[in-house]
């Protein structure tokens, strides 16, 4: 998770099961998904090389990643780097000495999978629903309409990423049951009353205060409204749609970043606002990030070059992402030293 000078990150205490291996079945079962988790990330390694060694296996004639092409190679280096991170995970996640890696560098980069993931996992069914509904396709590129990628790059891309979620996410639900399950035991209102230090609460509150910003841009964006986006104003609905899904995230995000801070909606078990601040704030912040990345990559065509409006949406959805987050780390940081001087 995001975090700040002094420790914000949490060092979390190992249970009893830290030094014990899993059981031959669980063994088993982890060792599945893993199998599964490596090989759903392959075609995407495969194509993104081709695409660093030349290939336009994929890429139509005129689609606008022909025209940067260093930019391109860059851009294809960096998502391979990320991508081959989900392999080392799903082994960390899934093999006996994975429990004695520090939680420090073990959960910002398993957040961030989180976060890059599961908007993808949402997103990508609701495109497929959108466009079978009627909807334009995902495809569309910019003035002229010229494909940006082949359809079947999506299939294949996008199934890839949704198995990696679910792989993933099921051996980091077990990994984090077994290491840290002590951490979310209970209800709201078992919580103690400082369990979130004034200074975090008022984080909370600040990423409230920013939230409604990047919020009501997305949520015009996703009504059809085009101040901002400049060449992609033309935009088919399925896009849309995926401004709505981060706008009902940053939503999410916020109010059970709020609810885990101030111990509101108390009969709700720990799990609930935890998992959604954990989920939600990595949704926004990372994806803020990527698309406020990917808006600055340098463009010959001023027609291409984002507007003010989109730099400012996405930068805020980041901000508010990490603020949230950082809530979050600080609520675990904070159960884990009560575990660890506990008698």
């Amino acid at each position: 998770m995001a975090r700040e000078r002094g420790g914000m990150t949490p060092t979390l205490a190992p249970t009893s099961a830290t030094s014990a291996a899993p059981s031959p079945a669980p063994t088993r079962t982890r060792g599945l998904l893993r199998a599964v988790a490596v090989v759903s990330c392959l075609p995407y390694l495969t194509l993104k090389v081709a695409w660093i060694a030349g290939s336009r296996t994929g890429i139509p004639d005129g689609s606008v990643l022909l025209d940067h092409r260093v930019a391109m190679a860059v851009g294809n280096g960096l998502t391979v780097l990320l991508d081959s991170c989900v392999i080392v995970l799903a082994l960390v996640l899934s093999r006996p000495w994975g429990l004695r890696v520090p939680a420090r560098p073990l959960a910002f980069p398993v957040w961030v999978a989180t976060g890059l993931l599961a908007p993808i996992m949402v997103g990508f069914p609701l495109q497929l629903l959108t466009q079978a509904l009627g909807g334009g396709t995902a495809t569309a590129s910019g003035p002229g309409h010229e494909p940006f990628l082949h359809s079947w790059v999506f299939a294949v891309v996008y199934t890839g990423f949704i198995v990696q979620g679910l792989a993933l996410g099921t051996l980091f639900a077990l990994y984090a049951r077994d290491r840290w399950g002590h951490l979310w035991r209970g209800r709201v209102w078992e919580l103690p009353v400082a369990v979130v230090g004034t200074r975090y609460k008022a984080v909370a509150v600040a990423a409230a205060v920013l939230a409604p910003f990047p919020l009501a841009v997305r949520l015009y964006w996703a009504c059809g409204g085009t101040a901002g986006l400049g060449a992609a104003a033309e935009r088919t609905v399925d896009f849309r749609v995926l401004d709505g899904m981060h706008v009902a995230l940053l939503l999410v995000a916020v109010a059970g970043t709020l609810l885990l801070a101030f111990r509101r909606a108390r009969i709700l078990p720990v799990t609930v606002p935890l998992a959604t601040n954990w989920v939600c704030s990595g949704a926004a912040a990372c994806w803020g990030g990527w698309l406020l990345l990917a808006a600055l990559l340098p463009s010959d065509d001023p027609a291409d070059r984002p507007a003010l409006l989109m730099t400012l949406t996405y930068a805020g959805q980041m901000t508010v992402g990490l603020l949230l987050a950082s809530v979050g780390a600080h609520f675990l940081a904070r159960r884990s030293a009560t575990a660890r001087t506990r008698p």
